[in-house]
């Protein structure tokens, strides 16, 4: 939960909420997004064709000088531009064994569960402390996960202040959590059911300037690191404020380089962020004091575009007030946005003089020899070589295309392909409303009978006898 460092020994317990019962409220295109009620901390989550944000609820008075949180809200989109509140879907009564103080959190799933991690102020020996709850959809309802605190005080090696929550589950299914306030980060990996703690808890490095909130994400094969900093070394100019700065690292425990400042100063002191791609455009969530009658302690969630350059740094974000436009992605038949620009892509073998960056960098060949524009191949290699996308959050998929690679020199169009896709224990047939294509010159579009909501996507490729295949450009399309 991003907070004020000048306002730490000032927070008192709050009374304990009872949960609480919303009706869903919708908002037109703007920045901040909801001002029926204030909202703070958010956690962007995208599930199919939604973009939620998990946020706590700022409840203090006008002219308060402390933070009143007690619940958690749900907010929901189809476009990233109008948004719906869809009530509070966890209060502090979710956790028995807590006093007060709902502060940040994020949701992440696996294994068909969502897991809310939290900041929470326990009852008894230590202040805040991270608990998680868990539910069968991003909208809950959500219930304690655990009985007591995945991180608290009397955890070895625990940050000064154990808030802000970020997980993150990798390729391989390892899942990370890091988390810390007052310089202190801190990481440790999850196990396999998202209620345990596997190994130390370790203190990364490189994060310069950390303060709070960090936010954990992977683009093209790079893990980053967003955080809160205040410094005033071309972060902010009062260190009563906060930026949001950015790291990368090769590995999802580091060590991190720091590689510049994200999102400014806002209008209120605290500056917590999340980001997330959503319908092949990223974006980043923040909160400010500008809704009507807003402030430090009553805070509200905003979103905006964000844009990578060629070589993977984030362009610095441009704050608005109108908020980023409708972004719908496609309909349903298989007419959606390509995604696979925004796609890891992985390879089981490619040729050292060919280029795996060729089969999702958007080019349109003039026909199976053309190499102008890259080309994908796996000389010498014969039978069944494959090519993945990943994403870092789940898609929801109904169509893929292919234009395969022919150079008449041993890569020749193949025998067959097929589709799979990652179930989240192991990869299964895509069923197609046809054959896999594979005709040259031209694009083999292959139409799922029903779109799949996965992370991963394969295309298995079987070459003819003797020879080897390739591929110019493979698109995958959001439904």
């Amino acid at each position: 939960m991003s907070r004020r460092r000048r306002s730490a020994a000032l927070l008192s317990a709050l009374v304990t909420a009872v949960a609480a019962t919303a009706v869903a409220t919708p908002s037109q295109a703007a920045n901040p997004i909801i001002t029926s009620i204030y909202t703070a901390d958010p956690a962007p989550l995208v599930v199919g064709n939604t973009m939620y944000i998990h946020a706590g609820r700022d409840e203090a008075p006008t002219g308060g000088s402390n933070f009143v949180m007690r619940e958690w809200h749900v907010l929901s989109s189809t476009d990233a531009a109008n948004w719906t509140d869809n009530g509070a879907r966890a209060t502090i009564a979710t956790f028995p064994w807590a006093g007060a103080d709902a502060w940040a959190g994020e949701v992440e799933p696996r294994n068909g569960k969502y897991y809310w991690y939290t900041s929470i102020n326990g009852n008894g020996a230590g202040w805040m402390n991270i608990g998680v709850a868990v539910g069968d959809s991003p909208l809950g309802p959500f219930t304690d996960a655990k009985g007591g605190p995945l991180i608290s005080d009397s955890t070895a090696n625990s940050s000064g202040l154990n808030i802000d929550p970020t997980v993150f589950v990798d390729d391989d299914g390892q899942a990370y959590m890091y988390w810390g306030g007052y310089w202190g980060p801190r990481a440790v990996r999850l196990a396999s059911n998202m209620i345990d703690t596997v190994g130390p808890v370790v203190t990364p490095t490189g994060l310069t300037n950390y303060w709070e909130a960090p936010w954990m994400f992977k683009r093209n094969g790079l893990y980053y690191m967003m955080y809160a900093a205040n410094d005033t070394s071309g972060c902010v100019t009062d260190s009563n404020y906060a930026c949001q700065r950015y790291a990368t690292a090769s590995n999802p425990m580091g060590p991190w380089t720091h590689r510049g400042v994200v999102l400014g100063q806002v209008s209120s002191t605290t500056n917590h962020a999340g980001i997330v791609e959503f319908n092949g455009q990223w974006y980043i969530v923040y909160h400010n004091a500008n809704a009507p009658g807003g402030g430090n302690f009553r805070r509200s969630v905003a979103v905006d575009r964000l844009y990578f350059n060629a070589d993977g740094t984030i362009q610095p974000v441009v704050q608005t007030t109108t908020g980023p436009p409708p972004n719908p992605g496609g309909g349903g038949g298989g007419s959606g946005t390509n995604i696979a620009p925004s796609a890891t892509a992985s390879t089981s073998y490619v040729s050292s003089w060919e280029s795996l960056a060729a089969i999702n960098n958007g080019g349109t060949p003039a026909n199976s020899q053309d190499r102008s524009n890259l080309a994908y191949g796996n000389w010498p290699q014969q039978g069944t070589q494959w090519i993945e996308y990943t994403w870092p959050t789940a898609q929801s998929i109904n169509k893929s295309s292919v234009y395969w690679f022919d150079d008449n020199q041993g890569i020749d169009l193949p025998a067959s392909c097929a589709l799979e896709y990652w179930n989240g224990s192991q990869y299964v047939p895509v069923q197609l409303q046809s054959t896999c294509g594979v005709a040259g010159n031209v694009e083999n579009v292959n139409t799922f009978t029903s779109a799949v909501n996965t992370t991963r996507l394969r295309l298995q490729i079987t070459s003819r006898s003797g020879l080897s295949t390739g591929v110019l450009e493979w698109k995958a399309f959001r439904s």
